[in-house]
């Protein structure tokens, strides 16, 4: 009798058991999450991921049929999208910029976007930056360049006039060399060649040919102009070299009023808005003798050509480009919005915040030059970072380091 009653109650928990297990079952069915899931990556700043997360759960509740998986990745962003591609495991939607679109569209690894790109929306630079053989291979979303901003209360104090439009480089000079003489540092000195293209440019030169194939630095007119820049800490000492700043960065010492003007770009923006404690506004790159021009990069939204759910991530790219999006990635200062619309907007001239002259950055885009790059790009990047180091530390002339072998080694990164 014990036996049986045993038999009836172990039968009566194993039929419990099923009956869990079955409705567990149903309930995993009704509740799991089949919506499509799209990989996005991007880098940037832990207070621009921040911009972004709201956009993206506002496109999931539109989309209640697509789960957004955002990689951020901060710091060697394109070394890991290199390995996500070998691995076969892309994002579907890539955040990338024009320094590196060719090396992708060269191993077939970016779909052409042509046909869902309105180029009449854009700056013509912008669609250029991301156009490659005719085709556009990424939807734009910002536009970089470069601006003088420089500290009204210094020029105010000392009774400089502030720039104006239309000055030059011997302007620029001139004006770093009176706040020199009363100890404060005239300019910012940075050796990344973000920083020291626009002196060539302006002067009509430049590293690479428009069509990528040639190397330029060996003109006259790019050493005379790379000379310039390196005797602005070398030769004028108006500007700090690396012995001077220490592991302080430029725009630190531009909080601190260490620095009269500083060369940068439109990232700055919120950083000079929440800390400086002084006016500050900014100008246009001082003009050589081919005018005032600067490099001109853009960065936007590329379909890989290996995803699974193109039809998907392509209506992701279409709201997070967006004139809704872009408005509220502009609200923050953050970025020059390549959408036309977005750009003359009140939010990005809003006359309520530094700063004034915030037209600049827009009139830039137009002077400006989209850099001339080619596939091989990052590494004359460093071949040029590690090679120019001499001369920008007052050692050597830009000739010796370019006719002595620097050209050689650039030579081979153009075709």
């Amino acid at each position: 009798m014990k036996i049986c009653n045993a038999a009836k109650i172990f039968l009566f928990i194993f039929l419990i058991v099923i009956c869990a297990f079955l409705l567990f079952l149903n309930f995993f069915e009704k509740y799991k999450d089949t919506r499509t899931v799209i990989k996005f990556s991007g880098w940037g700043s832990q207070s621009e991921t921040a911009l972004l997360k709201p956009l993206i759960k506002e496109f999931e509740r539109q989309n209640p049929d697509i789960k957004i998986e955002f990689l951020h990745i901060p710091q060697n962003y394109f070394q890991k999208i290199h390995l996500l591609f070998a691995s076969n495991l892309a994002p579907d939607v890539i955040f990338i910029n024009n320094h590196y679109l060719q090396k992708y569209v060269k191993a077939g690894l970016l779909e052409d976007l042509t046909p869902y790109v309105n180029t009449k929306e854009y700056f013509p630079a912008a669609i250029k930056g991301v156009t490659f053989e005719n085709k556009i291979y990424a939807v734009p979303r910002d536009v970089s360049n470069l601006v003088i901003y420089y500290n009204k209360n210094l020029f105010d104090k000392y009774k400089i006039t502030y720039p104006k439009n239309n000055w030059t480089l011997k302007d620029y000079t001139d004006i770093a060399k009176q706040f020199s003489s009363k100890g404060i540092w005239g300019t910012s000195f940075e050796t990344d060649m973000l920083y020291w293209l626009p002196f060539l440019m302006s002067n009509g030169a430049g590293i690479l040919s428009d069509d990528g194939k040639n190397i330029l630095l060996n003109r006259k007119e790019a050493l005379d102009s790379l000379d310039f820049y390196a005797s602005l800490a070398n030769k004028y000492n108006i500007a700090p070299k690396k012995s001077d700043s220490a592991s302080v960065t430029m725009a630190q010492m531009f909080l601190q009023q260490k620095l009269a003007m500083h060369l940068s770009g439109r990232w700055l923006v919120p950083k000079y808005r929440a800390e400086a404690d002084f006016c500050w506004d900014i100008a246009p790159f001082p003009s050589g003798t081919k005018g005032s021009v600067v490099n001109i990069d853009t960065s936007g939204y590329a379909l890989s050509k290996s995803s699974q759910h193109k039809k998907e991530s392509l209506r992701f790219i279409e709201f997070i480009a967006s004139n809704k999006s872009l408005t509220a990635l502009t609200q923050s200062g953050l970025i020059i919005p390549a959408r036309i619309d977005t750009a003359y907007s009140e939010v990005f001239l809003d006359k309520t915040k530094p700063p004034a002259s915030a037209k600049v950055f827009l009139e830039t885009i137009t002077t400006g030059k989209v850099t001339p790059v080619n596939e091989n790009y990052q590494k004359i990047n460093d071949i040029l970072n590690k090679g120019l180091e001499p001369l920008f530390s007052g050692k050597e002339k830009a000739r010796n380091l370019i006719n002595n072998g620097l050209l050689i080694d650039l030579s081979r990164y153009a075709y």
